[in-house]
Parts: structure tokens; C-alpha cells; sequence
């Protein structure tokens, strides 16, 4: 067979070679994302790719940064980058657990000699340890107030009460219904301010809209919006519109059911630079759907293209359009903020007297979730700093913390300090398991205490010297005395430490189950 230069040659390693490869960039890179734990957790400077420099103490921006040159190496890097990505889109925060803890569980399983067992049986102790473990991570966690609200803010901000307190009244600022963003300050200094919108929960229907592909986030700036229930069949019904756009020089938001090949065609016009565009799919089904929709449009000053109420496919125009200050979607739904319109206050009079009247539980809801989509406003947190250097690590750390407060909201707080994970590695478990699956367990258990000792190390101290007391007590790394976690202010989102040891144990067994590894071949210059 003759080779061209589309053929990619190949290089072959098998167990013991392969593992240790592996091994070892995954120690390199929780090495370099494990300095940055805790209260005494260090900064890390990056320098880009054109040299840049870049400081942070967020792991997944550490993470991220890391290409190996050993291609083996490297694999296990992008391994565990899963992983810590993986967390992060689902929960907003810990990458950095995530990492330290899918390292232990390799270490623990090599420590304790789990291959001289069953590996399936060894994975078998690990996944039902694990299982336990997060029901008692359920069960043990206890609702937010608002007290532990900044507690939580404080954290996730490296411990910066500043920060943690102008994050918490943010959150307090817009109430139940309210939502919290992020943007760039033109000064040097970081404020809060409020203003009217909502949010919808519809994300970015392809990646190829993403603004931001890293934290899969698509920002438009003042977009025009259009609203339809009925689904566009082809990229020629909404061709008028997206030309008004472009003349404009206007990004486009639409909310709408497309065909696919409506939303391929977007997606190439969006890469090939001739449109600023991002596709979500319209919220809820049926009635619902087209009330909801009336709402955004009452909100964005559009009007809803429907068919079944007479409208023609062949005449979307652009008198159709609403328009927002800023159009915003992440994993979380997507944020509108727009200027209230007058007729909204009278729309919101008119859903609550509905609710005072209504009684089926579904239908409550629904009103429920119009109230909230009219009436919830966006507080907007504007990042600011003397340097570029410092807005960077600054935006990093107030992004973890509005995510981990986020997660903290949805599924409450446990004691924090990686305390929570260490007192159930030494709980008492009753477990019917053979010898295989026993000594899973024993690697999971041994695993669970390395965020705990870490955050210890990084702060200098010897874990030795400290003995948890029971669940809620934990070190105070910033002092070195055994507190009451909780009544300390010291916590972490129950939400953030499932999907960490989730992700962990998932990658962690997979490296543990490799046996090849087949690896480009690299060519030095």
C-alpha cells in the first residue's frame, strides 16, 4: 500500500509501558492543578500561546493549558481534562477535586495491590462504594441560607470575602427568580448592578454557535431575536431576516423549532463569519410553549410566528423582531436582558390573580414559571482590575463562585474542606461483597481522603497531627484548628462534590482497564 500524506503512522504500548505512561502525565497535570486547593492553594502562571502571561487559581483554566509533548502522556492528561470538564459543565466548579481525586484512586489502586485481583470485581467494589456514598452525600446535605450563600461565595473565590459578600448580594439583589452574570468592567473597579430580565432553559442547540466553546457559552451583544412556534423548514424562510441583520450589523438570537438543515446552514454562515447567530430551542411543549413564547415576545417587543394562527411560512420579516441588550446561553438556560416593557407589569397582575384561583398542580406551575419568567431580574457582576494579568485570574475565580453558589441553590451544602468525603471513606459500611469487590471498596476509600490531605499540604500542615472528630468536622486549613465546618461558614455545594467523585471514578477506571494504547506518532521539528 502506498502512503500519502493523509495517513497518520501510529505507535503501539501494552500494559505495564502503557500504564506508566499514562500514570504519568496524569501525575503531572494533578500535580500542577492539585497547588491550587484550598484557602492556601497557590496561584499557577500560564504563559499563552503567543506568550502571554496568564495567572489563576481555577483548575479547569489550569487544566486546560496542559498539552504534553509525550503523546502517551499527553493521553492521560486529556483523560482526566475530561473529567474535570465534565464537572465543571455539570456543576460549575470543583475540576480541581476531580482531578486530585481520580489520581488517588490510581495511586490507591496500585498501592493496595488491586491487580492482583479481579479487575471487573475490583470495578464492581468501587461502583457501589461509590453509589453509597452519593446517597449519603444526599442525605447528609442541608438547604442554603443566606448566610451560607456568601460562605459558599467566599470559597469558590479563594477565600476572598470581598468578592464572596458583592457575589452573595448579587444573588440576593434578584431573589428566587432572578439570575446572576458575568461581564467585563470598563474600570478598574468590580460592582453589581440590576437590571430587568429573564431566563429561559434552552441552551445552544449546535456547538458551532458557541462564542466561548471552552465553557460552552454563546454571548451576543444587543441581538435581535426572533420568536416562532412553528418549525422553519428551510434556510430560505428565514433568509430576509438574517440579511436585516447583517445589515445592521446586528447579532441574530433565534428561538425557534428548525429543521436541521436550517440549522447546519447557520452554523457554516456563523463560522464563515457572515452572521453572528445562536439557535435555542423555544421552552416547554404545547400550550405552554405558546404562552411562554407570548411572554418573551411582551418582554422583547417581537411578535411569535405561528402558523395555526394564520401566519404565511413565505412572510417572516423583519417587523417580526424583538431585540435585548444582551442575549446569554450557557448549561443553565439563556439569560435576556432587556428594558421592561410597561404592558409587562399589567401581564403579571393578570397571571397572578389566575394563580390566586387555580388549583390543579400543573397548571400552578406553569403560571408559576410565567410569573417568573416576566417578573425575575439579572444582576449583572462587572469584573474589574488595574491589569489585564489580574482581570483574567479575577474573572476565573468570580465565575467559579457564581457556578458553585448556583450548584449550592439547587442541591444544598455539606461540610466543607474536603471533610465530607474523608469522614465517609472512614464510616462504618455493611456491605455484602466478595474479595474482589472488598478491596474496591478499600481503594475507594483510601481515595476519598486525598482532597482533604492536599488541602492540608497546601497550608503547610501535617494531617497527622489532626483527627475528625465526626461527620461536620474538619480543618480550618487558614488556622489549623478542627472546627465545626458548617458553623464555621466553611462548605461546599453538595452538587460539586457528586459530580467530582462521579466524574473520577469514571475516568479513573477506564485508565485502570487499559491495556493499549495506540498513539500518534509526533515529528520534532
Amino acid at each position: 500500500m502506498r502512503l500519502n500524506e493523509s495517513n497518520v503512522v501510529k505507535d503501539l504500548k501494552f500494559k505495564n509501558e502503557a500504564r506508566e505512561k499514562l500514570v504519568s502525565g496524569i501525575n503531572k497535570l494533578a500535580e500542577a492543578v492539585g497547588s491550587t486547593l484550598g484557602p492556601s492553594g497557590q496561584c499557577v502562571l500560564i504563559e499563552g500561546d503567543y506568550g502571554a502571561p496568564h495567572i489563576t487559581k481555577d483548575g479547569v483554566t489550569v487544566a486546560n493549558s496542559i498539552l504534553l509533548r509525550d503523546a502517551v502522556e499527553n493521553l492521560g492528561v486529556s483523560l482526566v481534562k475530561q473529567a474535570a470538564k465534565n464537572t465543571a459543565t455539570k456543576a460549575g466548579d470543583g475540576t480541581t477535586t476531580s482531578t486530585v481525586l481520580a489520581q488517588a484512586i490510581i495511586q490507591a489502586y496500585d498501592a493496595l495491590g488491586g491487580d492482583q485481583f479481579s479487575f471487573r470485581g475490583v470495578k464492581s467494589g468501587i461502583e457501589k462504594f461509590k453509589k453509597l456514598v452519593l446517597e449519603k452525600i444526599e442525605d447528609r446535605a442541608i438547604d442554603l441560607n443566606d448566610e451560607q450563600l456568601q460562605n459558599v461565595a467566599t470559597i469558590s473565590a479563594n477565600n476572598d470575602e470581598a468578592l464572596g459578600e458583592l457575589i452573595a448580594n448579587a444573588f440576593k439583589s434578584v431573589g428566587k427568580d432572578g439570575v446572576v452574570t458575568i461581564e467585563q468592567s470598563n474600570t478598574n473597579e468590580t460592582k453589581v448592578s440590576v437590571v430587568e430580565g429573564t431566563q429561559i432553559s434552552a441552551t445552544s442547540v449546535h456547538p458551532l454557535f458557541y462564542t466561548n466553546p471552552e465553557k460552552e457559552l454563546t454571548e451576543l451583544e444587543k441581538p435581535l431575536v426572533f420568536l416562532s412556534y412553528s418549525e422553519i423548514p428551510n434556510f430560505l424562510k428565514i433568509k430576509d431576516i438574517c440579511e436585516y441583520a447583517i445589515r445592521n450589523n446586528r447579532p441574530l438570537l433565534i428561538i425557534s423549532p428548525l429543521d436541521n438543515q436550517v440549522t447546519s446552514a447557520l452554523a457554516r454562515n456563523k463560522m464563515n463569519g457572515a452572521i453572528k447567530v445562536n439557535v435555542v430551542d423555544p421552552p416547554s411543549f404545547g400550550q405552554k410553549r405558546k404562552d411562554l413564547l407570548e411572554d418573551l415576545a411582551l418582554l422583547l417587543g417581537a411578535r411569535v410566528f405561528d402558523e395555526n394562527l394564520g401566519d404565511s411560512i413565505d412572510s417572516i420579516t423583519p417587523d417580526m423582531l424583538g431585540q435585548a441588550e444582551k442575549a446569554t446561553s450557557d448549561i443553565d438556560g439563556t439569560v435576556l436582558v432587556m428594558d421592561k416593557k410597561e404592558e409587562v407589569d399589567s401581564k403579571i397582575e393578570e397571571i397572578r390573580e389566575l394563580l390566586e384561583n387555580e388549583d390543579h398542580p400543573i397548571l400552578k406551575a406553569h403560571l408559576e414559571q410565567r410569573l417568573g419568567l416576566l417578573h425575575g431580574g439579572v444582576a449583572v457582576i462587572k469584573v474589574g482590575a488595574d491589569t489585564e494579568v489580574e482581570l483574567k485570574e479575577k474573572l476565573d475565580r468570580v465565575d467559579d463562585a457564581v457556578y458553585a453558589v448556583r450548584a449550592a441553590k439547587k442541591e444544598g451544602i455539606l461540610p466543607g474542606g474536603g471533610s465530607a468525603l474523608a469522614y465517609f471513606a472512614q464510616d462504618n459500611w455493611k456491605m455484602k461483597l466478595n474479595q474482589d469487590e472488598l478491596k474496591g471498596v478499600d481503594i475507594l476509600q483510601a481515595a476519598l481522603t486525598a482532597p482533604y490531605l492536599k488541602i492540608l499540604n497546601n497550608a503547610g500542615l501535617n494531617p497527622k497531627d489532626y483527627k475528625l472528630r465526626g461527620f461536620g468536622y474538619g480543618v480550618d486549613a487558614t488556622e489549623g484548628k478542627v472546627k465545626h465546618m458548617i458553623k464555621a461558614g466553611i462548605i461546599d455545594p453538595a452538587m460539586v462534590t457528586k459530580q467530582a467523585l462521579k466524574n473520577a471514578v469514571s475516568v479513573a477506571t477506564t485508565i485502570l482497564s487499559t491495556d493499549c494504547v495506540i498513539n500518534n506518532i509526533r515529528q520534532d521539528d
